[in-house]
């Protein structure tokens, strides 16, 4: 007999392949987000002035800040320690999606940026690790 494969039903193996090139796509994006941000804070501190003034945060901040976001992007990016840089970079963006809240800004683009690069970033890693998806299965 010659079985017919319903066209709407895709093999499990190449959604998992599409779902992994998502995740490194979600991943990736995070990861230059995140570098730009610490790359900024670092050598060109003067360029986020205002928003750090608006804030409440003094500019010697970033000389702190700056490192600690490059090191969340890098622990992110190593597959072996990506769950530790999720965990890391959700705190730091918890921390960017507070601090315009603590003045009254409650939806600024800012805390809506944060908002999308943490869902990117366990989007990406959910997508890309198994693990993940065997801790948090989303269907049954």
């Amino acid at each position: 007999m010659i079985e017919t494969m319903n066209l709407h039903q895709v093999p499990e193996a190449t959604t998992l392949h599409r779902a992994l090139w998502a995740g490194r796509m979600m991943s990736a994006f995070v990861v230059i987000a995140l570098l730009a941000d610490g790359t900024i804070q670092l050598f060109a501190p003067a360029r986020i002035a205002s928003m750090l003034q608006e804030t409440g945060f003094a500019m010697d901040l970033t000389r702190v800040v700056g490192p600690i976001v490059l090191a969340c992007a890098i622990l992110y990016a190593i597959p072996a320690t990506a769950v530790l840089g999720a965990i890391l970079v959700t705190g730091f963006l918890g921390g960017a999606i507070c601090a315009p809240v603590r003045i009254g800004e409650l939806g600024s683009p800012p805390e809506l940026v944060s908002l999308l690069l943490g869902a990117m970033t366990w989007g990406g890693l959910y997508a890309r690790d198994p693990r993940i998806r065997a801790i948090l299965p989303l269907i049954r």
